[in-house]
This record gives C-alpha cells, structure tokens and sequence, in this order.
C-alpha cells in the first residue's frame, strides 16, 4: 500500500467545508471537459501504441500531481498519499468487466509492459474486488465509455460516500484539425473543489504535451 501522511485538523483549512458536504447526501462534485488529444493521437497512431494504455499514463500522472487529488477520509482521520494508484475496468468477452489496479511511477517504457502483463492477469481472476478498504482507499477510479462521445455523464456512487476520485472518458471526436476527447472527473466536495479539478486538466494537457515530446524524441534516435 502507498505511503501517507496524517494531515491535522489543525492545519487543514478546509474543515468547516468537508464538515459541511458530508452532512449532505450526494457530497459529490465534478466536471466534464473536452480534452486536446490532437498531437498525443497522431503520435498513438504513428507508434502503433495503446490508446487506453497511454491516455492512462497521462491521466494517472496528472491526477497525482493534485494533492487534493491524494487525500482521503481514513475513518476519522484525513491522509495523504504519497501515490494513488488507478484501478480501471478491463473489458471481458462476456460484455463484463473486471478491475486492474497500476501505478503509472515509472517511465512509459516500462510501465506498457507491465500494464500489459496485470491487464492480462486481472482478465484470469476476473474479479470485481478492489481489496481490504485500506487498499482500496488510494485508489483512483478509472472508466472509459469507448463507444461514445458524451457531454455529460452520471456515475454511480456508496452510500456512505467514499472519498476516491473517480475519472472517466469516452469516444474522441474531430472538430475542424483538433481530435477531442471528453474526460470527467467527480470528486468528494468536501476534499475537492473545482480549482482542484481544474489543475487536474492543466496538468493532463501538460503531461500530454510531455508525452509526446518524449515518444517523438525516441522516434529521432
């Protein structure tokens, strides 16, 4: 399990807004917003690489970069990760699914084949079992609907309301030259709001941009 740091209640100033949202009975928040993918597609296209493979790289990377992206209710107690993991759905041939968890702390050239390799793993156990609630608490939550462009989406949710940031995105869509892709996320308000959500995509276009200049760099060598 990753590492964490127990913020204080004396140090946190968002106390009064976490005590506010969960007092309410749906305490979450979130956003849709079409994502630039135009260089970072080509790029998938030209190396023959996984689309959901490497926009997951990105994504993992990004939402990381967000402490509040990080932070959990442990019971009574607010924790940080040092990491959070993604656990995403991996499609089966019966029309299920099952969930593969990955950590995205490590070059893209090692993380293709080792995603891969848990991907194929989670395809065997077939298991809709995130773990012991410790092990599931630095989860993100990964969803993608491939098989259509939204502008909005609901997701379900526990009740009582857990803490883990839940990412999803669906089918790319050209507008003129600029291929879009709809990426949501929806987060406890009581932890997150929406300056938080929104460095989320700010870093997302910056991973992106990293991403592709790296791959370009090795197709020069």
């Amino acid at each position: 399990m990753p590492n964490y740091r127990i913020i204080p209640w004396e140090n946190y100033p968002r106390r009064a807004h976490l005590d506010y949202f969960c007092a309410m009975a749906q305490p979450y928040a979130g956003l849709t917003v079409p994502v630039d993918i135009t260089a970072f597609f080509q790029v998938v296209g030209q190396r023959r690489l996984p689309f959901f493979l490497s926009f997951l790289y990105c994504v993992s990377r990004a939402a990381n970069g967000v402490p509040e992206l990080r932070q959990r209710l442990r019971g009574e107690t607010l924790v940080e990760y040092d990491h959070c993991p993604t656990s995403h759905t991996v499609a089966l041939a019966d029309g299920t699914y099952c969930y593969c968890a990955l950590t995205a702390d490590r070059p893209f050239g090692d993380f293709l084949p080792y995603a891969r390799q848990a991907q194929e793993a989670a395809k065997a156990q077939r298991s809709l079992d995130d773990g012991e609630a410790d092990a599931a608490l630095p989860l993100l939550f990964i969803s993608t609907l491939p098989w259509v462009s939204y502008e909005a989406i609901v997701q379900p949710t526990p009740s009582p309301a857990d803490t883990n940031p839940r990412i999803t995105w669906g089918k790319f869509r050209q507008e003129g030259e600029k291929t879009l892709l709809p990426v949501s996320i929806l987060c406890h308000h009581g932890l997150v709001d929406g300056l938080h959500m929104a460095r989320l995509y700010e870093n997302l276009a910056a991973e992106l941009a990293q991403w592709v200049a790296q791959q370009q760099g090795q197709e020069r060598k």
